[in-house]
């Protein structure tokens, strides 16, 4: 197996008297979408920084890209790409001039057209920033971190605040990456975004990982319970079980004999939120 792109060994930070990061281990393979998942306080942002480059940690082993963040140098910079979970686009360039400006950052950038087309701007070429929707600004946002061409791409809460449309756009964007043979971090505080995007998933809480795996093994949730809802004689009733097989058969086969109307019956298995909610609680803001 070829090295991880992102390797972490023994992680630590310390503010003073607080460890904001407690010894986390991870690895992020190529071509891979990685979420790393957490509340706020959790030591998420602190962990992307390091990565980044932009703080330095107390202790512990980071590889990113096969170099320490720490004494990354220019050409290690081109290899990475970053959008923020708030980007200040000039509201008076057009796209194209928008990512024309920041390919001029780069000794090797990519086409400033082919990049509009990648991420579904091609209709918005010449429109100003200011004019394009939500969903269209994150498109933006997302060209000016690949016009660089990296290998890598950091992704901050890249749908906080879109509405349903916007991020479904953002989602079909942020999958086309990996189309791209980009490996992409993803950090995001919805649970749907991780369960749709991710290939694999770590949560991170009070400083330390609590579970890893894919999002749909993540916290071994085939052993946790699922939930049989219905309403009888205008009564809710709801039952957690861990064979929903064998005490459904029996509960329609009563129902059946019984002649009774199980009226809104559901069965509900847990989900990536309902793993996420029991692993992790809600810390202070970083």
């Amino acid at each position: 197996m070829a090295d991880p792109v992102i390797s972490i060994r023994g992680l630590r930070k310390s503010y003073g008297e607080f460890e904001a990061v407690r010894g986390i281990d991870l690895d992020v393979q190529a071509g891979e979408v990685f979420a790393f998942l957490g509340p706020n306080g959790a030591g998420k942002t602190t962990t992307v920084e390091i990565l980044e480059g932009y703080r330095k940690r107390s202790g512990g082993e980071v590889s990113v890209l096969g170099e320490d963040p720490q004494h990354g140098d220019r050409g290690w910079r081109e290899r990475i790409g970053i959008v923020l979970q708030s980007c200040r686009l000039d509201p008076y360039l057009t796209v194209r001039e928008s990512l024309g400006l920041y390919a001029g950052y780069y000794r090797a950038p990519r086409p400033v057209d082919e990049v509009i087309e990648l991420v579904g701007l091609g209709g918005k070429a010449d429109a100003r920033a200011r004019g394009l929707s939500g969903g269209q600004q994150r498109r933006l946002d997302v060209g000016m971190a690949l016009i660089g061409d990296p290998e890598l791409l950091f992704l901050d809460e890249p749908t906080t605040g879109f509405d349903p449309s916007a991020r479904r756009q953002a989602w079909e964007t942020i999958a086309g990456l990996r189309d791209l043979g980009k490996t992409v971090f993803l950090t995001t505080h919805y649970m749907d975004e991780a369960q749709r995007l991710a290939d694999r998933v770590t949560i991170i809480s009070r400083g330390e990982v609590v579970a890893s795996g894919t999002p749909d093994d993540l916290g071994d949730r085939e052993s946790l319970p699922t939930t049989i809802s219905y309403r009888l004689g205008g009564e809710e009733v709801s039952v957690e079980t861990t064979d929903p097989v064998a005490d459904l058969h029996e509960l329609t086969g009563r129902a059946v004999e019984r002649k009774l109307e199980l009226e809104g019956l559901e069965v509900t298995r847990p989900n990536l939120e309902d793993v996420y909610l029991s692993l992790t609680s809600e810390g202070e803001d970083e």
